[in-house]
């Protein structure tokens, strides 16, 4: 791991957390720091402050602040080895991982599979302007299912020809060998005939799919021959493709998810891209995998609500409650769109647009939702009762919050014309599995950052040791830690303040603050000390009374007058 440490440094050295933040957010100066809306959500007044001296920054309506690596797995959604790469290859700066079992060896074959993968998607797109005028092309396929000439673009489609080994002969010409193109995905070894190799998509149209960085790791292709069995054919799982880590559009979406508080997640490559076309840029999709736990965690790095948009039909309502229990049982709230019979998210987006905006508008709690949708097919009652308890109640049980499930209880009991017990007693019966009612599931929570300043003097002096932080080596920095020091005895502690706060010290503070201008706080300071001194004195005088305990009367006593005394001079 030392050699990742020296990486991160070399990388803080070469590039200033400005030069990090700065593509994300128009930052204007504000005396030490910069400021800017928050990328994180929607505001009209800045909220969002760089610090370029301590390589800081900080987000007053999130809550949350840090370097330049944790703004970059924030933004990017990918852990500190993936803000690492993001930045060292920024930065110009080589990584050396030590110890970690990554070899240049692997690395360099990673970094030519998906440059292998990159070429790959380059002549797919080639192909598919190449041919956007002829009739029966895949560009006119495209068009003809409601996207716009933008979208083609801005996704980056493809068409992967009529041919046995366009994609094979190209980048063999390039350089790759048959070996790395299969560990690619993009070719195949005849299962009949060993040493034939062909490639893996032919006649379809191409989706790039990426990851959170946007990089190119996989495909789906579309059949463009009604006649082909695969509708729809995707690359096989690689070391750069994870089927249950990768979500279709997440690099595109992450932003918008984050602003919106939400995910909007449907069934394929076109249902996506028709709902990004009409502004609903937070959708993402799953490419032919049910929802995982990974995909959930990427999710979960930039909101914790889940919307649920799956075809009407039998098979989409399973995914719908499949999909929600695995993310009830991450802590996550689930809603879902109520679509019409046979008709999906894209046939909505082309045909009916303001429709699909009420319908997502009006989307309901997957509890309610599925309560719905059974009443209206079944009407009768005890059918309906043997489905809700098939259907409803695993869903309830995976909701992880105690008042949260106790309210659906209620809802399902309303619904059925049956009482709170019958509902939780369904519950218990439930299958083991299923049953993740509190303490048989862990569950992750947001907890606030605690309290660290309870008495008055101890806010003061987390606000001296901030201000001192926000002005470091200058004479106001200097006055405060002595002034701290006479009045407590002891210097600031090692531990560094709150980074919200020494930004709003820097705030508060200005520019370049003169040496008395932290008066006001340290007078602060020392007068909520004394008061507090004061008031234990007080109170071990009126014990001792109590308890005619005569030598400590006369010495607390004195003390409360000597800090009365001190106290005075602060009116």
């Amino acid at each position: 791991m030392k050699g990742s440490m020296d990486t991160v440094e070399q990388i803080k050295a070469k590039l200033s957390i400005l030069e990090v933040v700065s593509p994300y957010v128009k930052l204007t100066k504000s005396g030490r720091n910069y400021k800017g809306l928050s990328p994180f959500n929607k505001e009209k007044t800045p909220s969002f402050y760089v610090n370029v001296e301590r390589g800081t920054y900080y987000c007053f309506s999130s809550g949350q602040g840090g370097d330049q690596f944790e703004f970059i797995q924030k933004m990017e959604g990918v852990d500190f080895k993936g803000a690492l790469k993001i930045l060292a290859e920024k930065a110009g700066v080589e990584i050396v991982y030590q110890g970690s079992g990554v070899s240049k060896q692997d690395k360099d074959k990673r970094d030519r599979l998906y440059e292998a993968t990159a070429r790959a998607e380059a002549l797919y797109t080639a192909n598919l302007l190449e041919g956007k005028k002829l009739e029966g092309s895949a560009y006119g396929y495209a068009l003809s299912r409601g996207l716009s000439e933008e979208s083609i673009k801005t996704w980056g489609l493809g068409y992967a020809p009529d041919a046995w080994r366009m994609v094979l002969e190209k980048l063999t010409e390039g350089g790759y060998t048959n070996v790395e193109l299969v560990q690619a995905g993009l070719v195949k070894e005849a299962d009949e005939k060993k040493g034939t190799w062909y490639d893996r998509f032919r006649n379809r149209l191409m989706f790039p799919i990426r990851d959170a960085a946007g990089r190119t790791v996989a495909f789906t292709g579309r059949a463009l021959d009604p006649n082909d069995q695969a509708k729809y054919l995707n690359s096989p799982e690689t070391d750069l493709y994870k089927k249950s880590e990768i979500l279709f559009g997440m690099d595109k979406a992450k932003d918008a998810i984050r602003q919106r508080g939400f995910a909007l997640l449907v069934e394929g490559q076109m249902d996506l891209l028709l709902l990004h076309q009409i502004g609903f840029t937070n959708t993402i999709a799953l490419s032919g995998t049910a929802l995982t736990s990974q995909h959930l965690s990427l999710i979960k790095r930039y909101a914790d609500n889940l919307m649920l948009a799956l075809d009407s039909d039998r098979a989409g309502l399973n995914a719908s409650m499949k999909n929600a229990i695995v993310a009830l049982k991450s802590g996550m709230r689930v809603k879902a769109v109520k679509l019409p019979v046979g008709k999906d998210p894209a046939d909505l987006a082309v045909s009916d647009p303001k429709d699909l905006t009420n319908r997502i508008k009006d989307a309901q709690p997957i509890v309610e939702f599925f309560l719905s949708v059974l009443t209206e097919s079944e009407r009768d009652q005890h059918r309906l009762i043997i489905l809700v308890e098939k259907t409803v109640l695993p869903l309830i049980a995976a909701i992880q919050s105690p008042m949260e499930r106790e309210h659906f209880v209620g809802v399902a009991a309303r619904t059925l014309g049956s009482t709170l017990e019958a509902i939780r007693e369904g519950l218990l019966r439930l299958p083991q599995e299923l049953n993740t009612a509190p303490g048989s599931s862990r569950m992750t929570v947001s907890v606030p950052r605690p309290s660290v300043a309870e008495r008055a003097s101890d806010r003061h002096a987390l606000k001296m040791r901030a201000a001192a932080a926000s002005y470091p080596d200058t004479a106001i920095a200097k006055r405060l830690e002595s002034e701290y020091n006479r009045i407590i005895g002891v210097p600031f502690p090692d531990e560094p303040p709150p980074e919200d706060m020494i930004f709003e010290a820097g705030i508060a503070f200005g520019e370049a603050p003169g040496e008395t201008d932290a008066d006001d706080l340290i007078h602060a300071f020392e007068k909520a000390l004394l008061a507090e001194r004061l008031q234990a004195a007080t109170a071990r005088l009126r014990v001792a009374e109590a308890s005619k305990d005569e030598a400590t009367i006369k010495e607390a006593g004195k003390e409360c007058q000597e800090l009365a005394r001190l106290l005075s001079s602060f009116s």
